[in-house]
């Protein structure tokens, strides 16, 4: 069953700072090139803290997970970064536009207590890398602190938690920020007792998928077994036993998934033969919008190889036994497990949100050609987690995305026993 409580939340102090200048996008997300924009914009930008710079001479003692530490503490102790007095749940909403259409998502901020993947209620539907996981490990070790949180969706038809958020955000937000691409960020203190409670009561019997922040949970678990073995008598809760989480209902019209896609370096010569077989193959002309020519079709991906032709249509015919019966409607399982596994026997692949650059990395042989998807529905994330599959990595791009900085959580700052 999950456990989700309030806390008493670490904010920026927005008479001290612009609030637009020191938050700043997932640590996974930024560029080395945006990163010195993020350090030359404000001295406390969080990005010193979440992701910060090696410097020269950098050794075991002295590096940026200590300096994170260093900011995280001289922060809170300059007023830059106070704490809420109460415990709370922190609505959080990012209002923006896509495909010409005004959306926003609603949701909140509190924490999770964790439980092992695959033995509870909360559950994973993509992939991790090991090198993502060290390094957030190691600034759990140096903060004690969750300094960004996890994205995760919770399925509810009960509008209770729905017309709680509906009321508090028409009132005055705490903080109100843009990032780079226009969305608008805005946050809001829940500390009424009634108010927690209705929240609390809401998710007590729900599943919760993971979204986006796969590497951050599996890392909080590492962390607390940590924690746990340097104890001789562990408590039954502590404040590493939770870890912090943005929750939105999967039933929200707000949620947008943008698709990921895929480069690879070489392809045989006889890669329309092998493909025949599982797909049907058409040609097309340059002369058009490879997006909107897949749109909504199940099972079409779009090729583009660096030849005479260039592009094509690939649509699954739908008879790979390989694949959990289940699973094969969804695009990105087919294309990695049958394509890329099967066919091509490639586990290096290149990984590209904007289209035209995709093509152009082909066009210029960096790569040998490129597949491009449809984005990843939510009932499919929701589809693989129940069935204890992973999917690909880089499988779903939640857009917007939570800024960091908004809320943290530590660990020497938390009370579990509200």
């Amino acid at each position: 069953m999950a456990e989700v409580i309030p806390f008493r939340g670490i904010l920026y102090n927005v008479s001290k700072v612009s609030i637009e200048e020191v938050l700043a996008p997932p640590y996974d997300i930024i560029t080395p090139e945006y990163k010195e924009v993020l350090y030359k914009r404000n001295p406390f930008n969080i990005v010193r803290i979440d992701y910060g710079k090696d410097m020269p001479g950098d050794n075991e003692k002295n590096n940026r997970y200590s300096r994170a530490r260093t900011y995280l503490k001289t922060w809170m102790s300059e007023g830059i970064l106070i704490q809420s007095k109460k415990p709370s749940f922190y609505v959080y909403t990012m209002t923006y536009e896509f495909d010409n259409q005004k959306k926003q998502l609603v949701g909140f901020m509190g924490l999770l207590r964790l439980e092992e993947l695959g033995n509870g209620s909360v559950y994973p539907h993509e992939c991790t890398y090991s090198t993502a996981k060290r390094d957030r490990l190691e600034l759990l070790r140096s903060c004690d602190a969750n300094i960004s949180p996890i994205f995760s969706l919770y399925k509810s038809k009960d509008r209770q938690i729905a017309a709680l958020l509906s009321r508090i955000i028409q009132s005055k937000p705490y903080f109100e920020s843009k990032d780079a691409d226009g969305a608008l960020h805005r946050l809001w203190q829940v500390d009424k007792k009634k108010d927690i409670a209705i929240i609390k009561k809401e998710l007590q019997n729900k599943q919760i998928f993971i979204a986006d922040g796969h590497h951050r949970y599996e890392t909080a678990l590492e962390y607390r077994r940590e924690m746990k073995t340097k104890r001789s008598s562990p408590k039954a809760q502590d404040p590493f036993d939770y870890v912090l989480m943005f929750f939105a209902n999967m039933l929200d019209e707000g949620l947008t998934i943008l698709p990921t896609h895929r480069l690879v370096k070489e392809v045989p010569n006889d890669i329309f033969e092998k493909l025949s077989d599982y797909f049907y193959i058409t040609s097309i002309i340059d002369d058009f919008d490879i997006a909107k020519m897949i749109e909504g079709k199940k099972n079409v991906f779009g090729f583009f190889k660096n030849d005479k032709e260039g592009w094509y249509l690939l649509q699954y015919k739908g008879n790979l036994s390989e694949i959990c019966p289940h699973m094969q409607d969804i695009d990105v399982i087919i294309l990695h497990e049958f394509v890329f596994k099967k066919i091509l026997q490639v586990t290096e692949i290149g990984y590209e949100m904007d289209l035209d650059k995709a093509i152009e990395k082909v066009r210029s042989k960096q790569y040998g050609a490129a597949f491009f998807l449809n984005p990843t529905r939510v009932k499919d994330v929701e589809k693989a987690a129940l069935s204890m599959v992973r999917m690909p990595p880089k499988s779903t791009y939640f857009y917007p995305k939570l800024l960091t900085g908004v809320v943290i959580n530590s660990f020497f700052h938390t009370d579990v026993s509200v």
